[in-house]
């Protein structure tokens, strides 16, 4: 079993210096709501259907918050590399669910071929299944980050202990893998909820999403999946796309990659990693 965020041996070797963390502002209001609905009960029991219907209107909330992948309402979310990497001309293309033992390589010879550097968000599962494919993307000048152990459908409801052990066993299996460590963070399907910003602080990583995706898993169109991704491209963009197949079967990102290659290439932008934008 992985050993859990800083126990054993304090891994620190796992994992960023801890950073600070404030509770945004929606979690904020949230604790004061429970108190008040606590002080509420205390002297005015009567009241206990309107209480439990507030706290329930809370949680509703925070639930279709948690379902907006680019929101900032429950923490931090970088949604475009930072200013100076704009100004360089810079774009991050990343890749979630991998890696895929067909696809994945067949991506990376796309990307070499237009001397483009990219992201790779892997699952700690397929990753262990796939060693050679992970030191493949690392040999070839790419990064890879965290995209959780399993990539569970219920992640967006895991409670603290819970993603701990998933983010911090993907972090152990791709780190160990990578040669360092992963530095950033995101969700399985962008779903997440108020106690995941405090573990990814904790851990010293960066929760990230996505300027635009172009929706390449469910699409059956690439020309529509390239336009989403290329409407209004700028420098600081960080796009988002899948070294997968698509729910049809189909690996659409072998379509649209190379296009979307040729327009970054045309508007004078660059793709790099994740890390070389952070620099």
């Amino acid at each position: 079993m992985a050993d859990s965020p800083r126990n054993v041996g304090q891994q620190d070797d796992l994992y960023g210096p801890a950073r600070p963390w404030r509770p945004a502002i929606v979690v904020q209001l949230t604790i004061l709501i429970h108190l008040a609905a606590l002080v509420a009960l205390l002297f005015r029991l009567a009241w206990w259907p309107w209480i439990v219907a507030a706290l329930v209107a809370n949680h509703v909330a925070l639930g279709l918050i948690g379902m907006w992948p680019r929101s900032r309402l429950l923490g931090d979310n970088m949604l475009r590399l930072p200013d100076t990497a704009a100004r360089r001309g810079e774009i991050a293309i990343t890749f979630d669910d991998g890696p895929h033992p067909e696809v994945t390589p067949k991506v990376l010879d796309i990307l070499d071929r237009y001397g483009a550097k990219a992201s790779f968000f892997c699952v700690g599962e397929k990753a262990a299944s796939h060693p050679d494919i992970v030191m493949e993307i690392v040999k070839r000048g790419h990064t890879i980050e965290n995209h959780s152990m399993r990539h569970p459908g219920l992640f967006g409801f895991y409670g603290p202990m819970a993603l701990q052990r998933e983010i911090g066993a993907a972090q152990s299996v791709l780190g160990g893998l990578a040669g360092r460590p992963p530095r950033f963070f995101r969700a399985p399907m962008g779903i997440r909820n108020p106690m995941l910003d405090p573990v990814v602080a904790r851990m010293g990583l960066h929760y990230i999403s996505w300027t635009r995706r172009g929706f390449d898993t469910v699409a059956r169109d690439p020309a529509a999946v390239l336009k989403r991704l290329i409407d209004s491209l700028a420098g600081g963009d960080i796009l988002l796309l899948h070294d997968r197949p698509t729910v049809h079967g189909e690996p659409i990102v072998l379509i649209v990659l190379p296009q979307l290659l040729e327009k970054i290439h045309s508007a004078g932008l660059k793709p790099v990693s994740l890390t070389m934008a952070m620099r």
